[in-house]
């Protein structure tokens, strides 16, 4: 009977994790294999008054039939992987037994489709992760302390930018850095440049990107990290009090120890979130000098001729493969802390 309750108390989660978790990557996998079905190209004769000649057109019909017979396309096996376009096995080689250098092989290799996405993409979590956590504890901590008549407006404002949805955040921002917005203007003012622009170079836009992100992220954190200083235990910090201990004390060894798996959850939540960015690098217009993996998988999806199924397929799966790769040490760190606990 515990058996049978536990069962049915499990199967609802499990199968919505097999639905809307398993099959989606089983379905991503299957179709990284398969690359789109080829067009069939027909050779015509085209005749004017000014006489006759030969034309390479697309024959339609064939074509569409073709994709009927074969809905998932060309079965490609793990080829699309090791394209060009994604890790690009040949390509490395080449670039190392070529290059002079590890600078210039370096600059080879970051300048392929895929490394050069997962480098931005690594960038962006691990530059934007460490200050949501630091900004949104100090900001819970803050808040905290503050009087009951003011703090539903202060709580308010502090979610703001987590309300406001990513594409429209980062379109106000980026209009706001233009050399007629107002953060624009006033850089220029105060350097007495009228030329200076954010938008000058890759490297201040990745800044400008990295601000934009933990300006978004950070309310998640702190509303977080607010819901959790609610169940801290008083009375160790009455007896630290009473013991002469300052805020400080009291905070770093009350407050954080207590806050632990609170922030191992924040960072595990903020990883998965930054390393799916997209949104801002189409707000503010940064495809030129910023590239994701999700974007990438956006432009497979958006292609010019023909929806590149299979590759985004790839992108997917080896987005995910990193993702489990970025969330092992975390996973296995509060492994041992739970083990070590029991």
């Amino acid at each position: 009977m515990p058996h049978r309750t536990f069962f049915w108390f499990i199967f609802p989660t499990a199968l919505a994790m097999v639905l809307f978790i398993g099959m989606p990557i089983v379905s991503s996998f299957f179709q990284s294999l398969h690359i789109e079905t080829e067009q069939v190209l027909v050779e015509v004769e085209n005749c004017d008054p000014f006489g006759c000649k030969k034309e390479i057109r697309v024959d339609v019909e064939a074509s569409k039939k073709l994709e009927e017979e074969n809905p998932f396309g060309r079965f490609n096996g793990f080829n699309t992987y090791l394209d060009r376009n994604h890790l690009a096995f040949n390509e490395i080689s080449d670039a190392w037994n070529n290059s002079s250098n590890f600078s210039e092989f370096k600059d080879v290799v970051l300048n392929l489709p895929f490394y050069k996405a997962l480098l931005f993409t690594l960038s962006f979590c691990f530059v934007v992760t460490p200050p949501v956590i630091i900004l949104g504890f100090i900001v819970a901590l803050s808040m905290n302390t503050l009087a009951k008549s003011i703090k539903t407006f202060a709580i308010f404002g502090a979610i703001l930018p987590m309300i406001v949805t990513p594409l429209i955040g980062s379109l106000v921002l980026f209009w706001m850095i233009d050399s007629q917005g107002i953060i624009g203007a006033t850089i220029q003012i105060l350097f007495n440049d009228p030329n200076l622009s954010l938008k000058a170079s890759s490297t201040l836009t990745w800044i400008t990107l990295f601000t934009y992100g933990v300006w978004h992220t950070t309310p998640f954190a702190f509303i977080v990290f607010y819901a959790a200083l609610q169940t801290v235990p008083q009375d160790p910090l009455e007896a630290a009090i009473i013991d002469g201990a300052s805020r400080f004390q009291r905070v770093r060894h009350i407050v954080i120890p207590h806050l632990y798996p609170v922030a191992t959850f924040i960072i595990l939540i903020s990883l998965m979130d930054n390393f799916r960015v997209f949104e801002p690098i189409i707000g503010f217009s940064a495809e030129g000098v910023a590239q994701s993996l999700s974007w990438m998988i956006y432009q497979d999806l958006r292609n010019e001729n023909k929806m590149l199924f299979g590759s985004a397929g790839a992108t997917s799966m080896l987005t995910i493969i990193g993702i489990a790769i970025l969330l092992t040490p975390v996973l296995i760190r509060t492994w041992k802390e739970f083990k070590t606990q029991r």
